[in-house]
């Protein structure tokens, strides 16, 4: 078995969504400053972070759109660690991605991620507009068949022209979290990998960063 690591770096100053401010890193120690507090030829440095939660390749708990929904904290490791997963290719040629992009695909009980190659423009200002999303007809499938998480490497999995957010909704309010940003999914097959997002065991907090990755078997 082999890892693939499927999040973007997290740098200071980067975009992530367009009009949300980028992370900030600072010293709340500095490796000089720690000089006086330890023995000579010891040091320590602690950064200090301040960023908004929707940061590079972040996960969203449905209390992220549900006031009642459960937040990070009351996500279990079975809804986000060790999922059997299915890698969707979305079609080419238009925006909107339905449902018939998951017609024969097995779902039940699988992390489902959709494919749709804009990560490539991450970093980029073509990134923020334009992007592949789910309709809510595909939303429904999902939910109605059973995926368990649904996982994209898009800059959102709505349309974000418009106001409404029929995706993170209907799939929030399954309980069903949602991992946006994504990347390299190019190198996933199929199906026959695990996937793993796991967020700190955050209360109170609705959407995180995590370090999405996936298990995948090596070519015979």
């Amino acid at each position: 078995m082999r890892l693939i690591d499927l999040s973007h770096t997290i740098t200071p100053g980067m975009t992530t969504y367009p009009g949300l401010p980028g992370p900030v890193v600072t010293d709340h120690l500095s490796r000089e400053a720690s000089r006086s507090h330890y023995a000579s030829g010891t040091t320590f440095h602690i950064a200090r972070i301040e960023m908004v939660a929707n940061t590079g390749t972040y996960m969203d708990a449905p209390s992220h759109r549900w006031e009642r929904g459960a937040d990070l904290s009351q996500l279990t490791l079975e809804q986000t660690a060790n999922l059997e997963g299915v890698c969707v290719e979305a079609p080419p040629g238009g925006r909107a991605i339905d449902a018939e992009a998951f017609a024969g695909v097995s779902v039940r009980g699988r992390a489902v991620l959709v494919r749709t190659g804009w990560s490539r423009h991450f970093g980029t200002e073509a990134y923020g507009s334009g992007h592949p999303f789910l309709t809510a007809e595909a939303t429904q499938v999902l939910v109605k068949e059973g995926a368990v998480l649904v996982g994209i490497d898009s800059l959102n999995i709505d349309d974000t022209a418009a106001g409404d957010r029929p995706a993170h909704t209907g799939l929030l309010g399954a309980g069903i979290p949602i991992v946006e940003h994504l990347t390299r999914l190019e190198q996933l097959p199929t199906r026959g990998f695990r996937f793993f997002s796991v967020a700190p065991k955050f209360s109170g907090v609705g959407t995180f960063p995590v370090r999405a990755f996936a298990l995948v078997p090596e070519p015979s």
